[in-house]
């Protein structure tokens, strides 16, 4: 069966009869404009289309909460070394975005469509370069070199892949109702795709865990001490290795479920012959829009927050709370409770708005973000603040996506002579939040470096554990709430939102006419 085929055969049991038109002796099926226009999407669709986002989560959530154990206790690198690996590859990716958007922005349409030529391409590179770095090379003098070139290739590749898949919410359908449907499937699998992220690397690393004696060192001159760093180290790498070939396995598996099940659809009207503007000139478009400027610092500012929680969570568990053989498991409770309350969040945008939902969502894991640092090592109140805070991690996963079609659409009936922007808007916004990832994890591991961070040892210094408080506590409160101030200017409300719905309805529908027109124009002139 090709490609797309089994989409259309299970929806078009769903849809409306199509008319039969008889021109020149040939009988052909054809939608009507409006039906055309009507037609939802399928939840095979949806599900296919949200499967595709889960790649990114699931080696965004491993490479998050656990590179830098990785690097700092089983490749055993210098914090500093390891700050410079952590902010030099998540700042070469961000600024890859940009550059992969512009170029997705002037693919030529395929007959797999824009965006989808890019994920098969990237897929198998972006894998094997994902497995490397979690191998640690028999090279002692080129560890540094070897993980930030394999970071830098992955992040590249993975860009090639994500930019592509974002921009494709807008080309699944040309209804609002059904973008914000697929967005919010798309959401629940990116957090299940945390989970299973989380719970992969999490459960397999945490079996090759070797119980620590507090006080004790693993790096001191002892043979016996030496050969139970040798065994640990030993355990842990393989552990990793294991972890990252499942979840390579796992991301070509998703990759191909998005391949074959959705269709790409060409709603733009017209873009195929649009001439491609410059770099300069489509920048200069998109950044001059006020609601995306305003809509991409408040989220630059909440994403840095939770970035700084999620790259340090980790670490703060295992050494400042104690809790050394049980931080994979408060991990994966938190991304649990994630994925069972994005349809909550779901449900609750479409009932009372899109911004109301950040103000009660984003906020919601402050005051537990607080208490973790106040209470006492209790490992019952870890989990509990960990299932709390997982609903605000759920609505910062599909608050932005949810709402970045919404300033497209703005930028379109503003600009209806300007269109085929689309990559270029979801680069940008990723192109903040992964910088944003590379700020707090350089700045956070840099910190640790100051704060006098130990390799290879069971207890950490007072200065550290005041330090991991401070990164994921104070700061990102205090980022959340420089977040929330931005967002109050952010402009597009509901009424504002059902407004550009219906223009452009309005204009495609004109478009839709004037096509129609222009085809019958040589019946009329004969």
């Amino acid at each position: 069966m090709a490609r797309g085929e089994g989409a259309e055969q299970f929806s078009s049991g769903l849809l409306p009869t199509a008319k039969t038109v008889t021109q020149d002796g040939i009988k052909t099926a054809k939608l009507s404009p409006q039906q055309e226009r009507k037609r939802a999407l399928t939840v095979w669709s949806k599900v296919c289309f949200a499967i595709g986002g889960a790649p990114y989560q699931i080696t965004g959530t491993a490479l998050g909460f656990f590179l830098q154990i990785f690097l700092l206790d089983v490749a055993l690198l210098d914090p500093l070394n390891a700050s410079v690996i952590l902010f030099v590859g998540r700042a070469w990716d961000a600024v890859t975005d940009p550059t992969v958007g512009f170029l997705v922005s002037r693919t030529p349409w395929t007959r797999h469509g824009r965006m989808m030529p890019w994920i098969l391409v990237s897929t198998i590179p972006a894998v094997l370069c994902y497995f490397l770095i979690w191998v640690v090379p028999p090279i002692e003098q080129g560890k540094m070199l070897w993980y930030l070139l394999f970071y830098c290739l992955f992040q590249t590749l993975q860009t090639c892949f994500h930019v592509p898949y974002s921009a494709l919410t807008m080309f699944i359908s040309n209804e609002q109702k059904e973008r914000d449907s697929a967005t919010a499937y798309r959401m629940t699998v990116e957090v299940l795709g945390t989970v299973i992220g989380t719970a992969v690397q999490g459960q397999i690393v945490g079996m090759a865990n070797v119980p620590c004696t507090n006080g004790t060192s693993l790096n001191n001159s002892s043979n016996n001490s030496q050969i139970i760093l040798d065994s640990k180290v030993l355990n842990e790498r393989r552990a990793f290795m294991i972890a990252s070939a499942v979840i390579s396995l796992i991301y070509v598996l998703c990759a191909v479920v998005l391949f074959f099940g959705v269709r790409e659809q060409d709603n733009q009207g017209g873009l195929k012959a649009q001439k491609h503007v410059s770099f300069q000139t489509g920048l200069r478009l998109v950044m001059g829009h006020g609601p995306y400027v305003k809509l991409v610092l408040a989220f630059l500012f909440t994403s840095l927050a939770f970035m700084l929680l999620e790259g340090n969570f980790a670490v703060f568990i295992k050494y400042t709370l104690g809790f050394r053989e049980d931080f994979q498991n408060i991990l994966l409770v938190i991304m649990l409770s994630a994925t069972l309350t994005i349809p909550m969040w779901q449900w609750f945008l479409c009932r009372f708005g899109k911004k109301t939902a950040v103000y009660i969502g984003i906020p919601w894991a402050v005051p537990f973000m607080i208490l973790v640092v106040c209470v006492n090592n209790s490992l019952f109140v870890s989990y509990v603040v960990s299932i709390a805070a997982g609903a605000s991690v759920a609505a910062a996963f599909l608050l932005p996506w949810s709402m970045l079609p919404d300033v497209v659409d703005d930028f379109k009936v503003q600009n209806p002579t300007s269109q085929g922007h689309e990559a270029i808007f979801y680069s940008f916004y990723v192109f903040f939040t992964k910088f944003a990832s590379g700020v707090s994890l350089g700045v956070s591991t840099l910190a640790l470096s100051f704060a006098g961070y130990e390799t290879g040892v069971c207890v950490q210094p007072d200065s550290v554990n005041l330090t991991l408080k401070m990164l994921v506590s104070a700061a990102p409160v205090s980022l959340i709430a420089l977040g929330l101030l931005i967002f109050k200017t952010y402009p597009i409300n509901e009424e504002r939102r059902k407004y550009n719905n219906k223009q452009l309805q309005l204009l495609l529908r004109n478009e839709e006419q004037e096509s129609e027109m222009e085809a019958l124009k040589p019946h009329i002139t004969a």
